[in-house]
Parts: structure tokens; C-alpha cells; sequence
């Protein structure tokens, strides 16, 4: 019986040792595998339906408008979930602004500045071209109103700007236009 008693004890014994060990793994270095930094702007996907940024990356006529957004540090946040409408400003539309204006807001000191221009021309919904009706105001990002007015079957934005051109997004909608919104001035 003693002796029943003493295998039995190993038997547990070793299992018990057996449960306990970690399995094996295998380690890689950092030389490897790279370490990703940065948000879901970094994904690579070339299959799925683009978010709102990399529409406009994919575009040859907003540089402008991504360079800014670079600048501005707005890429990671507009490349989240949203929903965002972005009505994005062409190249051209930039350069209907006084000489001087784009580089002056592309500089360091001038970062808060851009991106209040930017987030103006942003509202957090998914907003197709046909659901926009005359008179209507949307709450911009930036905290201020931008009043959609409709003629001649063309939607407009503060009576300055023009939707082109409307893309659907992953993560929204976005709303090419033929000129840049600028915010009221703060009272």
C-alpha cells in the first residue's frame, strides 16, 4: 500500500511539474520585426474602401489639402471610425487664397491657426450631397456653422464654395470643393 502511495505521489507530482512549464516560444528581434508606430492611418490595406484621408492622398488634386493635414497633425484623427463629412478643398481652391496665405499657415507658429481652417470644413456625420437641403447649418469640428444654400441644383457652402465631386469613405463622406471655407473671425 506504501508503495502504491509513493507512485502515486510522483505520477502527481510530475504532472503537475508538466502542467506548470511554459511552452515554447520563439523570440524575434527588433531587427525582425519592425515596431509600427502611429495610429490607423499606418494600416496598410489595398483591398478595402479607403477612409476620408487616404481618398484625398489617392487624389493628385488635394496635395494641398493633405500637406496641411500632415502640418496640422489631423491625419490619425480623421483616419479613426468617424463618420466624417470632409469637404475638401482642391489645389486650385488653395490657390484662390492671397499670395502668401497657405505657406504662412503651413508654418510651425501658425499650427493652431490651420487647424481651425481645417477642422471647418468637418463635421462628424456621414452626409450625402442629396441630403443637403437650402438654408440647412452644419456644426463644423471647429466648433462654428457652415450654411449649405442650393441653386440651380448645385450645392454651395456659405455661398463660396461649390461641391464637384462627392467620394464615399470607409469612414464617411467626402465632398470635393471648389474653394476654401474660412471660419468667422472670434469675437
Amino acid at each position: 500500500m506504501q508503495h502504491m502511495i509513493k507512485l502515486l505521489s510522483v505520477v502527481i507530482l510530475f504532472a503537475m511539474i508538466s502542467c506548470n512549464e511554459a511552452p515554447a516560444t520563439t523570440s524575434t528581434t527588433s531587427a525582425e520585426t519592425p515596431a509600427v508606430t502611429g495610429g490607423q492611418e499606418k494600416v496598410s490595406d489595398d483591398v478595402s474602401q479607403k477612409d476620408v484621408v487616404k481618398v484625398a492622398v489617392a487624389s493628385q488634386d488635394h496635395t494641398t489639402l493633405v500637406a496641411a493635414l500632415k502640418q496640422a497633425d489631423l491625419v490619425t484623427a480623421l483616419s479613426n471610425a468617424g463618420p466624417f463629412t470632409v469637404f475638401a478643398p482642391t489645389n486650385a481652391a488653395f490657390d484662390k487664397l492671397p499670395a502668401g496665405t497657405v505657406e504662412g499657415l503651413m508654418k510651425n507658429d501658425k499650427k493652431d491657426d490651420l487647424q481651425n481652417i481645417l477642422q471647418y470644413h468637418v463635421t462628424l456625420s456621414a452626409l450625402d450631397a442629396s441630403s443637403f437641403t437650402d438654408g440647412q447649418v452644419l456644426g463644423m469640428v471647429n466648433g462654428d456653422n457652415v450654411t449649405v444654400n442650393i441653386k440651380d441644383g448645385k450645392v454651395m457652402l456659405n455661398n463660396s464654395a461649390t461641391i464637384v465631386a462627392s467620394i464615399r469613405a470607409s469612414n464617411g463622406m467626402v465632398h470635393v470643393i471648389d474653394g476654401v471655407l474660412l471660419p468667422p473671425a472670434k469675437k
